[in-house]
């Protein structure tokens, strides 16, 4: 979609990033005249953590009651009946992502991903303008806020029209379409934190660097190449996938699925959600998740005594079977290494399999690894990483304050947006031309009454590493010798191999319609067509030659 008229505001005098997570979120800031980067650490009812859990808890008209920890429950009720509490709504923004619609997490009825979304930022803005205000009482929000928000690398183009809405209609933004907003991808902010430790290891320009943004919901991965000045060049395409940390917790409650029944673990979370979070908060991550570093030796058997975390489970278990086995072992389940490796590996590997297409892409040619997000403090993660990839990578490591690098680089991006010199392009850019039909090779059902094809023709390939502000430049001429105008559509596709723009996966970014006078020239009229691909957009330029009349529009470009 066309960007029309943006609305610019150039007196900044702080940054601040919003890291916007499935599972937990955060925000940092900066001066832009004394840029020391300030993470934020005091959220409502958790005090000292550099992030707050992504939830909220509402009433039944969908009025926010409390969001982050203070919508989770410390410690359940001690009760053995059912209670009907009002259920936390978490993972919301996995909505955005391309889960199938029966994988997307639960959402009560009558509320849509993107309130939900809206009003968690909304809680967020409230926090940033304290926190701000308070730093620098004269600042007027949020005009002299330059915001920037992080995206996964692999998310469809509409997550940046989701959050830009978002975040306006939160209050963090004076118009939607403020020039006040610049995206980054979050593997391009976390390589940009990992800058700060390259010459304790001794990386030079020139050399490649692999970062592993681990989340609760996703992971990306890029490989990046340390430029001279301190700037950053990307060397494979953005990689990602769902198989963050929360897969684990996934994994642990089909185990005791298999030890209670499914239906058990569905109706809990239904009617006992927030039993059901303490167990994997309290039990699983505390005992075991964070601590399990996959040594079979120094490991001990954990019993999980489920009605103490769980007090509502007793009422659950209806399978004669199922039950009479948790009643004569006292309701006290084992959990043993394999159990734990067994919700480990699934995740892990895919992990890993994501690393090794990064590594093939690089030819091999990668000098250091760098691991950040919550899911990096996993010792397993981490042993398995090293025992793999050891003798391909000289350094593996985990930079300082890994769990808040995203949003720490994105608030250096904002300050230095020229950090970034070039990126690979995630999509194939062209548009719709009229060529002749060629038998056996073209479908009949795009041919014209003359005879003609619509093709689609590419001007730059997903894959193609650009410069920030390079130009792509095409020369077109008309079909007809009385043509008067001329209509160029620019398409973009992840498929290499598209022949007509009506293709799926063919999305149509905008149009420009150029005139074309002097038609006693004929088809002589030649059409300079050029795609300047910005920081955040691709301008797209019609120039008549004989005229020199020109035409311009501009597109988000998805990164």
């Amino acid at each position: 979609m066309a960007s029309g008229i943006a609305l610019t505001d150039t007196d900044i005098r702080v940054v601040v990033a919003l890291d916007f997570g499935v599972t937990f979120s955060t925000f940092a800031y900066a001066n832009t005249q004394n840029p020391e980067i300030e993470t934020n650490n005091n959220w409502p009812g958790r005090d000292g953590q550099l992030k707050n859990p992504t939830v909220l808890q509402y009433d039944e008209n969908f009025n926010v009651l409390q969001w982050g920890q203070l919508a989770l429950v410390e410690e359940p009720v001690r009760k053995s009946r059912p209670n009907k509490e009002s259920h936390p709504v978490e993972l919301f923004k996995l909505h955005l992502s391309s889960l199938k619609a029966g994988e997307k997490p639960w959402l009560p009825v009558g509320l849509n991903h993107v309130k939900a979304i809206t009003d968690y930022l909304t809680e967020m803005q409230k926090l940033i303008k304290e926190k701000v205000q308070t730093r620098w009482p004269s600042l007027e929000f949020p005009r002299q806020i330059k915001l920037i928000l992080t995206v996964p690398a692999e998310w469809n183009e509409n997550t940046r029209n989701v959050l830009r809405n978002a975040a306006y209609n939160a209050g963090l933004l004076n118009h939607v379409k403020s020039r006040n907003l610049d995206i980054t991808t979050e593997p391009e902010a976390a390589a940009i934190h990992c800058m700060s430790v390259l010459k304790e290891h001794n990386l030079k320009p020139g050399a490649n660097f692999m970062v592993v943004d681990c989340g609760g919901g996703t992971v990306d991965i890029t490989i990046r190449q340390l430029l001279e000045n301190n700037k950053l060049s990307e060397i494979t395409e953005r990689s990602g996938d769902l198989c963050g940390a929360t897969f684990v917790d996934r994994e642990f409650l089909r185990f005791l699925g298999r030890k209670l029944g499914y239906g058990v673990i569905e109706k809990l979370k239904k009617d006992n959600y927030k039993q059901v979070q303490y167990l994997i908060q309290r039990f699983f991550c505390s005992r075991i998740k964070f601590l399990f570093d996959g040594e079979r030796a120094s490991f001990r058997t954990i019993e999980l005594d489920v009605p103490y975390y769980c007090p509502a489970v007793q009422d659950y278990v209806v399978d004669k079977e199922k039950k009479a086995k948790m009643e004569e072992a006292d309701w006290l389940i084992e959990i043993t290494f394999d159990d734990v490796k067994e919700m480990f590996d699934p995740v892990v590997q895919r992990i890993i399999g994501l690393i090794e297409w990064q590594l093939e892409e690089a030819n091999r040619e990668c000098d250091a690894l760098f691991l950040v997000g919550g899911f990096s403090e996993s010792l397993y993660l981490v042993k398995n990483i090293k025992e793999l990839f050891n003798d391909k990578i000289k350094t593996i490591a985990v930079p300082p304050c890994p769990i808040a690098a995203v949003v720490r680089g994105a608030v250096f991006y904002g300050l230095n947006m020229n950090i970034v010199q070039s990126r690979r392009l995630i999509y194939t850019y062209g548009i719709e031309i009229l060529n002749e039909f060629k038998p056996g090779f073209d479908k009949k059902k795009r041919i014209t009454k003359e005879g003609l094809v619509y093709r689609f023709n590419p001007l730059i390939k997903r894959g193609t590493l650009v410069d920030v502000n390079a130009k792509v430049t095409r020369e077109f001429f008309p079909v007809f010798p009385k043509q008067t105008s001329a209509t160029l559509k620019l398409f973009q596709t992840r498929n290499d191999r598209v022949r007509y723009c009506n293709e799926t996966g063919v999305r149509l970014l905008g149009t420009l319609k150029i005139d074309l006078p002097d038609v006693h020239l004929g088809t002589n009229r030649p059409i300079e067509y050029t795609l300047t691909f910005g920081k955040m957009e691709i301008e797209a330029t019609a120039k008549n030659k004989k005229t020199g009349q020109l035409y311009t529009s501009t597109f988000d470009l998805d990164m």
